[in-house]
């Protein structure tokens, strides 16, 4: 995969996730929104046009400092500057929680029967996928659903007259990047999640894009294996990095 098509991934992540306040701190997209989304309460280092690297920490820490919140960066392959890593490392920072990009090109495919295609998420679909993250992160997650830019698709699928699994799809730059893949805890291991994600690739291969990609937790085994089956590839890595 193109280093322009990783860079391209990782802009769409950033739109599909938008954070309550933001700045713009030479290129680098600084976020804040509370509670507990890493993404939502982090800098994206994608782009930096400025001259000075320390001076623009420093910024960031003020910023985040005035907020009483924590100071968090996330990096990824590309990350400008090369040597903010080393730069983070030498102030402190110690990094988190990692995630990785996985992508491949797009498929066109036929939705399952059992999967519905919404244009906001409704009452079920929230409940599957609030209800299977933390709780720290439900209420400011749930604000952020209702933000989403399109063009944005949410698809359940639903058996039993229940929603079990969902995802979400936006799409920018070229690429449809998958987010909010979620099953019911009592309905898991039956293919659910597969479904929704297939619906979700039946319609972005609609919307003129030639890549499709995700970010996961690189630890959870079960999703990058159930990526990977589906034909994702690793792509990139992210990292967080948080200043105790």
């Amino acid at each position: 995969m193109t280093s322009e098509t990783i860079v391209h991934l990782e802009r769409c992540h950033v739109k599909a996730w938008p954070a309550f306040e933001t700045r713009d701190i030479h290129g680098w997209h600084w976020r804040y929104s509370g509670g507990g989304s890493q993404r939502a309460n982090s800098v994206s280092t994608i782009d930096f046009t400025g001259n000075d690297p320390e001076a623009a920490i420093d910024t960031v820490e003020t910023l985040y400092r005035d907020k009483n919140a924590v100071v968090r960066f996330q990096t990824f392959d590309l990350t400008q500057p090369a040597d903010l890593p080393d730069r983070l490392r030498a102030r402190g920072y110690r990094e988190t929680e990692a995630t990785v990009t996985m992508a491949r090109p797009i498929q066109t495919i036929a939705a399952p029967d059992d999967t519905i295609e919404y244009a906001s998420a409704d009452a079920d679909w929230q409940a599957v996928y609030l209800g299977a993250i933390t709780e720290n992160r439900r209420a400011v997650n749930a604000d952020i659903l209702r933000a989403i830019p399109g063009p944005r698709r949410f698809f359940a699928c639903r058996r039993g007259g229940r929603t079990i699994s969902t995802a979400l799809s936006v799409v920018g730059f070229g690429c449809a990047v998958v987010e909010c893949v979620a099953t019911r805890e009592d309905a898991r291991r039956q293919g659910g999640a597969e479904a929704a994600l297939r619906a979700l690739e039946a319609w972005a291969a609609t919307q003129d894009v030639q890549t499709i990609g995700l970010q996961v937790v690189a630890s959870n085994a079960p999703a990058v294996a159930l990526y990977q089956r589906l034909g994702f590839v690793a792509a990139a890595y992210n990292r967080f990095w948080m200043k105790p």
